[in-house]
């Protein structure tokens, strides 16, 4: 079948109720009853959980072939409990599994053997790098990885899409009874929000922790009412390589022009206002973004109302010296925002309440602004952020599609070449978020306002900014780079990318560069 951006999706993939994409917009207004784990009741005298090691948990679980385990990622590339847990399941032979994380990357490489050998046959994830995205790529799952926006995966818990059997929590603190943190101890990671879903619906929770403190452990993250074991370990991981990875502070001159374009698009869009409210992306030109807001805020004597995310050491700066009021964190992306996720306004929010789109309110649909990277960008506006132009999965969509979707004014920056590929082509190789949720593209040769967006091309013009149509900067990234040539694929799906609300915007193949 073909969807509405024009993506064919085969019908294999279109059963039991799941949807090809119907538009932004298609389930808005949707209802649906959500699902409950299954829960033991716990009698007097179980106040303490403590497990002496991680195979006493796992065995205590019951967790047994065909089931789903869950992961957060809120250490990033410093994590070490998604490798500590799948030796140990792999040591007692359970096969089948499916994994279902926030995300995963090359601090979980341990991932790569378990799929070889079928320990591990079905992924669900938000981010999917390094040897894990070259493993499925080349088609070594066993069934296609599904890959999930933050709002959709918390959406795809809460509605019982994804049944988690077993969730495995890393926390910096925790008492015996399971209340734990993403602060304190030795490895502070700020907030636990991606696994604050895997704890309400799991039928069975564990808690890992390399520091375990007396109880209660208040204010927790994850509350004990919805924990099951607790195991203290030496390590959970190194949390001075959270900022790794994809978070990127740049210098680069074209980059910094691009960040001063992007703001200039903010300040005069019309939506820049006292009270406003923004998320920037991981990249090197949308954390440049951040910096530039300070001229225009003082200029107008306006403050930030809040800013969200991913939260960085330049939304940090600009909310310690007054510029913004709050700080709503779903992942501290680097030490100063888990140092600054310990003072007064800055307040942790769970996945649901930051992007699901399947909730009363997430907080994305109150942004004013996102900045957001791209990999490809076509001439229809739709972005890819996942697969590499080899074709190799390589990224995530993390929040992209949803603050997108739900922001008054969402703005992609990306330079017009990169590595001597185009950015904005004809095609993409894959969508990730699609064009009509994409308003303003600004490159290092132009800024293209989507048509769909009529009132910003009229401020954006007024204001004296000389706009070029998406298709010019395509031809310019032409002219410079040459038209590049499509990627050949085998008929083999390795992945499904899923929009937010459930439906299936894209499929990826194998390359066949991988045969």
């Amino acid at each position: 079948m073909i969807n509405k951006i024009g993506r064919e999706i085969p019908d294999e993939y279109l059963q039991h109720g799941i949807e090809p994409f119907q538009g932004v917009s298609y389930r808005d207004g949707y209802e649906y009853r959500k699902a409950a784990p299954h829960v033991r009741a716990a009698g007097r005298g179980t106040g303490d959980k403590v497990m002496a090691t991680i195979r006493d948990a796992i065995v205590a679980t019951g967790l047994s072939d065909g089931m789903t385990v869950s992961f957060h990622h809120h250490l990033r590339d410093g994590d070490q409990v998604v490798n500590m847990v799948m030796k140990v399941i792999h040591d007692l032979g359970i096969k089948g599994l499916t994994v279902c994380a926030s995300s995963l990357g090359h601090a979980h490489h341990f991932l790569v053997p378990c799929i070889e050998d079928g320990t591990v046959t079905g992924i669900s994830t938000s981010g999917i790098r390094d040897e894990i995205g070259e493993t499925v790529s080349a088609g070594k799952l066993k069934r296609p990885a599904v890959i999930r926006s933050h709002g959709g995966r918390a959406r795809a818990i809460e509605d019982g899409t994804i049944k988690i059997d077993v969730a495995f929590i890393a926390a910096a603190t925790s008492d015996a009874y399971g209340n734990a943190s993403g602060k304190g101890g030795q490895s502070d990671t700020g907030v636990l929000s991606y696994a604050d879903g895997d704890a309400k619906y799991a039928d069975k929770v564990v808690v890992i922790t390399d520091d375990l403190v007396a109880g209660p452990n208040f204010p927790a993250s994850i509350q004990g009412v919805d924990v099951d074991y607790v195991v203290s370990v030496d390590s959970i991981g190194d949390p001075n390589k959270i900022a790794s990875g994809a978070l990127r502070l740049t210098k680069d001159t074209r980059e910094l022009n691009m960040a001063r374009e992007v703001a200039k698009c903010m300040y005069y869009s019309g939506y820049f206002k006292d009270g406003f409210s923004f998320q920037t992306g991981a990249g090197g030109p949308s954390l440049a973004t951040t910096t530039f807001l300070k001229q225009y805020m003082d200029q107008d004597h306006i403050k930030c109302g809040w800013a969200m995310g991913g939260v960085t050491k330049p939304i940090v700066d600009l909310y310690e010296a007054g510029y913004i009021k709050q700080i709503l964190d779903d992942q501290s992306f680097d030490l100063a925002a888990v140092a600054s996720a310990h003072t007064g306004n800055h307040f942790e929010i769970s996945a649901s309440q930051y992007a699901n789109p399947f909730n009363k309110g997430a907080f994305v649909n109150q942004l004013s602004f996102v900045i957001l990277g791209a990999l490809e960008v076509d001439t229809d506006f739709n972005v890819n952020v996942v697969q590499g132009s080899n074709g190799i999965l390589r990224g995530a969509p993390g929040g992209h599609p949803d603050t997108a979707a739900g922001s008054s004014v969402s703005i992609i920056v990306a330079p017009l070449i990169r590595s001597r590929m185009p950015t904005i082509r004809d095609r993409v190789t894959s969508v990730t978020t699609p064009g009509e949720s994409i308003d303003i593209v600004v490159t290092d040769y132009g800024i293209a306002v989507n048509p769909l967006r009529p009132d910003l091309i009229k401020s954006l013009t007024n204001a004296g900014m000389k706009l070029k149509t998406i298709s010019e900067l395509r031809d310019l990234a032409y002219q410079y780079a040459g038209k590049p040539q499509p990627v050949a694929f085998e008929k083999q799906v390795v992945a499904l990318v899923e929009y937010r609300d459930g439906t299936i915007i894209d499929v990826i193949r194998k390359p066949k560069s991988l045969s």
